[in-house]
């Protein structure tokens, strides 16, 4: 199966400003973290962040922020290590809608009443990637899988502080069923041809 854009939403985790100095191969994370918010951008693709005890561990970098918010994203503050314990289920699963049936619909006879729109299933597809791989982006995805997602974690835009801990959660995640990615596999699936109207600018991104 390969990632379509048009199911896709993005989750960036924790790429917070006194975390991310400790963190193994920062730097490589951070610029991967950055093409991928950019890419969500131009693919319009849903993009959402998340800072884990903002308080201590301050915001998101600001380079990174400033690609969220370019792509129209927002930032979930939480204090316990899984996203999804905080309220990130529900930005990802938009609620079902009432039907709007007017002032007067229920005194209508039933022939004559609209019948209720479909509930909107939102996109399963989440691509995942943040910090620290063995803590918040592990169980947050683990949870995601547990909602029945489709959980993608793009392995070139994640670390921990130690390698063996990244490489532990990577482990896991893949056993329980998420699917391991980079950064230039998720900008490709998304194209999926070279003939897409913004290939070129996809292209750039990652060259």
């Amino acid at each position: 199966m390969l990632l379509d854009a048009d199911d896709s939403q993005l989750v960036l985790v924790d790429y917070q400003l006194r975390l991310m100095p400790v963190i193994f191969e920062n730097d490589l994370v951070i610029a991967n973290a950055v093409r991928l918010a950019r890419m969500a951008r131009i693919m319009e693709v849903p993009v959402w962040g998340t800072a884990q005890n903002p308080d201590k561990l301050g915001q998101n970098l600001p380079e990174l922020q400033a690609a969220i918010d370019s792509a129209g994203g927002k930032t979930l503050a939480k204090m316990h290590f899984s996203a999804a314990a905080d309220g990130l289920v529900e930005w990802l699963r938009p609620p079902a809608r009432k039907p709007a049936q007017g002032g007067n619909a229920r005194s209508l006879p039933k022939h004559m009443q609209k019948p209720p729109e479909p509930e909107e299933e939102g996109r399963s597809m989440i691509v995942i990637a943040g910090c620290e791989a063995h803590v918040c982006l592990m169980q947050t995805a683990l949870e995601l899988l547990e909602e029945e997602f489709d959980v993608w974690v793009v392995t070139d835009a994640c670390s921990s502080r130690t390698e063996r801990n990244r490489d532990a959660a990577f482990d896991r995640l893949a056993g329980a069923g998420a699917e391991l990615v980079t950064t230039e596999m998720v900008a490709f699936e998304w194209l999926r041809t070279a003939d897409h109207e913004v290939f070129r600018e996809i292209q750039a991104l990652i060259k």
